[in-house]
């Protein structure tokens, strides 16, 4: 089956030269896989003759004159920018032109337009940023990542049926296991949200873990990690920033005399592995659960690596209908 999938060619920090080209090294390996590429003609037409694929059977080109702006703000997107790429770009998933939609642009623009556009789902009170994060046991998805600062215990069940659809969907794996943030693991802490959310996902069909702290996320205690927000995007944020701490340190350490110059000569090998095991570009793509339709974020600075795993994210959730089987899991929780 072909699936369509309309890229916002202008967004993020550098635009078509990197979402073009990663766009046709995707079709290089998905031949059931065409590709809407979504902005300025002129800019977009220009790369593909440089890479000679202009005339290539699975890409087409749909012009639009607007693009919008990396700080701009959500109220200001979705009201002046119609004919930006972002917009245009949701707006043929809404027409049913295309499957799906990736964009490394504007998050909060983003995600304004695709709920104006598309809508939510059945059962789904408000959308939430789902990711994969690194974990002894391969990768965790969480969520939510900065959508909702706010949310009731309700909400926080739709999203752990949210996360363990795509777990399953990702990652083939049946019945994913599902913890709720806390500040510990027994059941008798947290906040009130959180304890009355762990009553609800008790009473659920969901393979409910219970609690679990921030240290949980990396050893993979669970498949899912369920929280708001605000707790969500402060756990994000001090990852990354302890990540490039540490990098700091060791490229420090490593420079500080000759003796500690060899010795990173000599441990090359190691910290090339694990710097690819670490390479966020590896878990670039997140995805905007609880809309009437796929569309995957992109981090704005992606280089083409990034934004080819990004691809790949919103090409699996098309391929597996993700969409309907969050629907089916709704009706199971008798949600809807």
């Amino acid at each position: 089956m072909q699936h369509k999938i309309s890229v916002d060619a202008m967004g993020g920090d550098f635009g078509p030269p990197v979402t073009v080209p990663a766009s046709l090294k995707i079709l290089k390996k998905y031949e059931n896989i065409s590709i809407i590429l979504v902005g300025d003609a002129d800019k977009i037409t220009k790369i593909l003759k440089k890479k000679k694929s202009l005339n290539h059977p699975r890409i087409s080109v749909h012009h639009t004159t607007q693009v919008v702006g990396m700080d701009e703000l959500p109220q200001t997107a979705l009201k002046n920018k119609k004919d930006s790429s972002m917009r245009v770009s949701i707006n043929l998933v809404k027409e049913g032109a295309a499957d799906a939609c990736v964009s490394a642009g504007n998050t909060g623009a983003l995600m304004a337009t695709a709920r104006f556009v598309l809508r939510m789902l059945p059962g789904i009170d408000r959308p939430a940023i789902s990711s994969e994060l690194p974990s002894d046991n391969g990768t965790t998805c969480m969520l939510d990542l900065g959508a909702n600062a706010d949310c009731t215990p309700e909400q926080l069940l739709q999203f752990g049926i949210m996360g363990s659809i795509l777990t399953n969907v990702l990652h083939k794996k049946n019945n994913p296991s599902i913890g709720l943030l806390s500040n510990g693991s027994e059941s008798m802490k947290g906040s009130e949200v959180v304890k009355k959310s762990a009553e609800l996902f008790r009473d659920s069909h969901l393979n409910f873990y219970g609690n679990v702290e921030g240290d949980d996320i990396f050893k993979g205690t669970t498949d899912v990690v369920v929280c708001d927000g605000f707790t969500g995007n402060i756990s994000l944020k001090t990852t990354e920033g302890l990540a490039k701490m540490m990098a700091n340190f060791l490229t420090l350490e490593f420079k500080r005399n000759w003796l500690t110059k060899i010795s990173a000569i000599i441990a090359l090998p190691v910290l090339k592995r694990f710097k690819k095991r670490l390479d966020p570009r590896r878990y670039n793509g997140a995805s905007f659960l609880g809309l009437n339709g796929i569309v995957v974020k992109s981090h704005g600075g992606a280089d083409e690596f990034a934004f080819i795993h990004a691809l790949e994210t919103t090409i699996s959730e098309s391929e597996n209908d993700v969409i309907s089987k969050i629907k089916d899991q709704l009706k199971v929780e008798s949600i809807i």
